[in-house]
């Protein structure tokens, strides 16, 4: 389940985490929203009951959906048009039970039953719900191929150029070239843009707040500003922030995929027609393919559970973890017996905790992260932890963070590997060999043997 879900031990202010993390932190935004008003005060009415919010304010109606309803509906930020999207499903749902359509999932399924709660999962592995997105995906591709004709043929566009004194009136293509011409400030072609105006106003708020376009640091004065941009190669936008995602036309053609998987798929492509197709049996001895020396694996970092530190080495973080904040993981791994499942729900229960700027031995509530940091290091409760019925839970098996590199460098206790198998405590029972002879005439791969021969 993609969603994290979190219930709060104060009713009266519960808090959700209802779309994946990543590492760094940022704010999400939904690729392809306009930047009209108008759209986001549409209004979006739940699927169950009549609650409805604007669309300005989904995450609060995604609580109210958890909440009241135990409903999450998976990949939110995927769905082309989320108010189209509910409405389809609330008609639906009128006329069938809802577990027709959603998978059901029991928290605490090894608890009292009193204690025990049943969740409803709506995504795109049910078919119809797969169309639907799709459907609506294409529907909202055509709307935006017809908003970038209309801005490639107006020419009524007027502008200042953000980095001179020059105006540009008539094709917006005119500013975008000059400034990649003179200023070699390039955003991409302008057929590859839409949204052109929204874009620009966006690029100058941050110049007019002395932010870089590309690291987006701040800066005292526009001179200083322009020396860095200038020294550090700076004059781009950064292709990895997605708040620009919006504003191209790439991010709208295949649902769920970002400009960097659709490029990489038209490379493979093309890397594809000049490949030489080999046989297994080729492969198998070719050296070309019996030498693995080249092989380069993609770095992976983890980052520490307490601040920003990253490594490529787990032990260099296993090491500052304890030397700079006192959290010794390997100690609470011996001294609680814990395996492997519950060392991914220990992590992924402190990621949270320390996300919602809360302190996870005391439940201490706190306005920001170093806040709640800091509280942890003064108050000593680093090592501290609450009962473990508090952190052994279902809903741990998720990672906080989607690219949690911690969670790979997790292991088994050593008394658990060598005590038991790789099933855990359930016995292996050997098969009776004691009379080879029966065994192998009553063996049900001598029936397949003969069936096999008899066939052919």
């Amino acid at each position: 389940m993609a969603a994290c879900m979190e219930r709060k031990i104060n009713s009266d202010e519960q808090e959700w985490i209802l779309e994946p993390l990543c590492f760094p932190e940022q704010p999400a935004t939904d690729i392809g929203t306009n930047a009209s008003s108008h759209h986001d005060m549409e209004v979006v009415t739940c699927v169950l009951c009549s609650h409805f919010a604007p669309l300005s304010e989904k995450d609060r109606l995604l609580k109210h959906l958890v909440l009241e309803h135990k409903l999450v509906i998976a990949d939110v930020k995927l769905i082309a048009d989320f108010p189209k999207y509910m409405e389809y499903w609330k008609n639906r749902i009128s006329e069938k039970p809802i577990t027709d359509f959603c998978s059901v999932i029991k928290t605490n399924s090894q608890g009292p039953v009193e204690k025990q709660e049943h969740y409803f999962l709506l995504c795109d592995v049910l078919p119809e719900d797969r169309v639907l997105r799709e459907h609506l995906q294409q529907k909202r591709l055509e709307e935006i191929l017809e908003q970038q004709q209309r801005e490639r043929d107006d020419d009524s566009f007027q502008r200042i150029c953000m980095f001179c004194n020059d105006e540009f009136t008539g094709n917006r293509s005119s500013l975008l070239n000059h400034m990649a011409r003179e200023h070699s400030f390039s955003v991409g072609l302008p057929d590859n843009i839409v949204y052109c105006v929204e874009f620009l106003d966006h690029l100058q708020s941050k110049l007019d707040n002395l932010q870089c376009l590309y690291c987006e640091k701040t800066f005292r004065d526009k001179m200083t500003l322009k020396d860095h941009m200038r020294k550090k190669q700076h004059r781009r936008i950064n292709g990895n922030n997605s708040e620009y995602d919006c504003f191209y036309i790439i991010n709208y053609l295949e649902l769920g995929k970002t400009w960097e998987e659709v490029q990489s798929e038209d490379d493979r492509e093309m890397e594809d027609e000049d490949d030489v197709v080999f046989t297994i049996e080729e492969m198998a001895v070719c050296p070309l393919f019996s030498d693995w020396s080249d092989w380069q694996a993609h770095p992976v970092c983890a980052v520490c559970l307490f601040c920003e530190q990253q490594s490529e080495s787990m032990e260099k973080i296993y090491t500052h973890m304890e030397e700079s904040h006192g959290f010794d993981l390997h100690k609470l791994k011996t001294e609680l017996n814990l395996r492997f499942y519950q060392q991914v729900k220990l992590v992924n229960y402190i990621r949270r905790e320390i996300h919602q700027c809360r302190c996870y031995g005391c439940q201490e509530k706190f306005g920001s992260k170093p806040e709640v940091i800091r509280h942890v290091m003064e108050a000593g409760h680093v090592m501290q932890l609450p009962e473990t019925s508090t952190w052994d839970q279902p809903q741990y098996y998720f990672p906080t963070y989607e690219n949690d590199a911690l969670l790979c460098a997790l292991s088994d206790s050593d008394s658990e590997s060598e005590h038991t198998g790789p099933w855990g405590d359930v016995p292996v029972i050997a098969e009776d060999i004691s009379n080879l002879k029966v065994l192998k005439q009553t063996s049900v791969l001598s029936h397949l043997l003969k069936n096999t021969d008899s066939s052919s």
